[in-house]
């Protein structure tokens, strides 16, 4: 399936996994999250959410996403016509999260006929890296597909090195905000592989919501803020209305944590510099502490 085989791609995840494995110039069609690498900025979107977050507060967008899943619509769109037009030979999507993209069962409608959907829906760290190897197999480049999963696991297994020696960290992994959901899937995974406790969320498990009041409960020594679908800079502004009563930083959740691709190799090495900073290195990813101070929302 090499050379002129024609990808949509309905994940961001799955849009650097294509990258990575070479293939970005087979991309004819993206969602509209699909922003990394640059390269496929500006190609067709296929795919949008139906609500701009954007414009809502972490609360309003909480409850736009519980009325659309208790009344059965789809968070997204897709645009039929558009897919048709771009006569794909592979749309990649998937089926863990309903929140996230379009799953395969909604592709009745907008899948072109001949065309193969692939469904990547990793529950772990590890089946992410599984992932990548699958997704190179299925578009014939299985060498690189087991490159590219093996500099994961590699650099996972060097992080873990780094702070074998160090006490772990109890730590609350926010991926959400308001109300406030615990780490799941890889995360506690990655936490663990950095030389840390998660206090709540455990691996291969989906997240869920709790109260910061529980959270303060389990006295985590630090809150790493990484609310899915945003970056550092407005996961800190989010965040600046709770009064942190432990240290706490926020994190581009969006880009090394909440997609399961290669950077979540990336976002284990920056979590062992937050735990463990005087044992690992520092990769210059974006982090920004959080004051303790303002009102807290719960």
């Amino acid at each position: 399936m090499v050379g002129k085989v024609r990808i949509c791609s309905f994940l961001p995840s799955a849009t650097e996994i294509v990258a990575e494995l070479g293939l970005v110039e087979s991309l004819v069609g993206v969602s509209e999250e699909c922003r990394w690498p640059a390269e496929v900025v500006g190609l067709p979107v296929v795919t949008a959410a139906r609500i701009d977050p954007s414009e809502l507060s972490s609360v309003e967008i909480d409850e736009a996403v519980r009325e659309s899943l208790r009344d059965g619509r789809s968070l997204y769109t897709v645009d039929a016509e558009l897919v048709a037009e771009l006569s794909p030979d592979v749309i990649v999507t998937q089926d863990l999260c309903a929140v996230c993209a379009v799953s395969s069962g909604e592709l009745a409608s907008a899948c072109p006929v001949g065309a193969e959907v692939i469904s990547l829906d990793p529950q772990t760290f590890d089946d992410v890296a599984s992932s990548i190897e699958l997704l190179g197999g299925r578009l014939g480049v299985a060498r690189q597909g087991r490159a590219v999963a093996e500099r994961m696991r590699a650099t996972a297994e060097e992080v873990a090195g780094t702070v074998r020696d160090c006490s772990r960290r109890r730590v609350f992994f926010a991926e959400w905000l308001e109300p406030a959901f615990c780490a799941g899937h890889w995360l506690p995974q990655m936490i663990e592989l950095a030389g840390g406790v998660d206090v709540l969320g455990r691996a291969g498990r989906p997240s869920f919501s709790t109260s910061w009041d529980e959270v303060f409960a389990l006295e985590p020594e630090l809150i790493v803020v990484g609310p899915c679908g945003f970056g550092a800079e407005e996961a800190a502004e989010r965040a600046a209305e709770i009064d942190w009563p432990v240290p706490a930083v926020a994190v581009d959740g969006d880009g090394y944590y909440s997609r399961p691709g290669p950077r979540l190799a990336d976002g284990t090495r920056q979590l062992a510099h937050l735990f463990h900073p005087d044992a690992a290195p520092d990769p210059g990813l974006p982090a920004i502490p959080l004051a303790r101070s303002g009102s807290r929302r719960r």
